[in-house]
């Protein structure tokens, strides 16, 4: 039976989908480790701290523990219809780059116990995305086939992160796995642009420039499907990956007896 902290600790680790482990098999506590004590009536707070901790390696990565930077964190590909109809624009953004998850606050954490999910609230300032930018169809009046760059600002972010675990034996020590992984994002204010399209067509690029200005809302709200299942499987499998690494021991400050 998983003891609460131990759940509490990785659960709450598992929230950003990226954390700093120590092989089972080092003493020596690493830097990027911040420990808490099981039993401790301030989990929450420790955990929290724990997490804050963890922003500058999360951003220049642990190559000791194989774990790549999040600055910046790649996904493969988004698609977009934006209008309707046979000749609908559709747009296609390929090798995203987002900067800026390191930079988080975690606002309010629940922490799962018996099997419920685990929630939290997490700020973040600013999301920057760069991207292959290609599109089809027709814009307002006019034909708007053509590639290029894309270049989009997110900010005042909050994410409702929430999954659930379940923990497993393995050579007689405990180790958890991410189950479920949920990610939202409530976004306050939007920029977006594309650069170097049309063959610098002008015209065209400013139509596409004003029509992603006056319709960025409505362009994001398109994109966050894809995007919300698309983090929640990056950042559940980085975790999973990295929990074959460790048991919840190496984690905790044994309680005293």
């Amino acid at each position: 039976m998983t003891r609460p902290l131990s759940t509490s600790v990785v659960t709450s680790v598992l929230l950003l989908g990226t954390v700093s482990l120590v092989r089972a098999t080092t003493q020596e506590i690493p830097p990027y480790i911040k420990q808490c004590h099981e039993g401790d009536p301030k989990a929450v707070e420790c955990i929290t701290a724990a997490l804050h901790h963890l922003r500058p390696y999360l951003a220049k990565g642990i190559p000791e523990i194989e774990m790549p930077s999040v600055e910046p964190f790649r996904m493969d590909e988004l698609s977009l219809s934006l209008t309707t109809g046979p000749n609908g624009y559709k747009v296609t953004l390929r090798d995203l780059d987002i900067y800026g998850a390191s930079n988080f606050t975690v606002s309010d954490l629940k922490l799962g116990q018996d099997g419920a999910p685990f929630v939290a609230h997490i700020r973040i300032p600013e999301l920057k995305i760069n991207a292959r930018y290609t599109s089809s169809g027709v814009l307002i009046i006019l034909p708007a086939s053509g590639q290029g760059n894309f270049h989009s600002t997110l900010g005042d972010i909050i994410a409702t992160v929430q999954g659930t675990i379940s923990s497993q034996q393995r050579a007689g020590r405990e180790y958890l796995h991410l189950d479920t992984l949920a990610i939202d994002l409530n976004i306050k204010t939007v920029h977006m642009l594309v650069k170097k399209v049309f063959n610098n067509n002008r015209i065209l690029t400013e139509a596409t420039n004003l029509f992603l200005r006056e319709n960025g809302h409505e362009v994001l709200k398109a994109m966050m499907p894809q995007l919300r299942q698309k983090l929640s499987d990056v950042f559940q499998g980085i975790a999973n990956q990295l929990l074959t690494h460790v048991s919840t021991d190496v984690l905790l400050v044994p309680a005293k007896a």
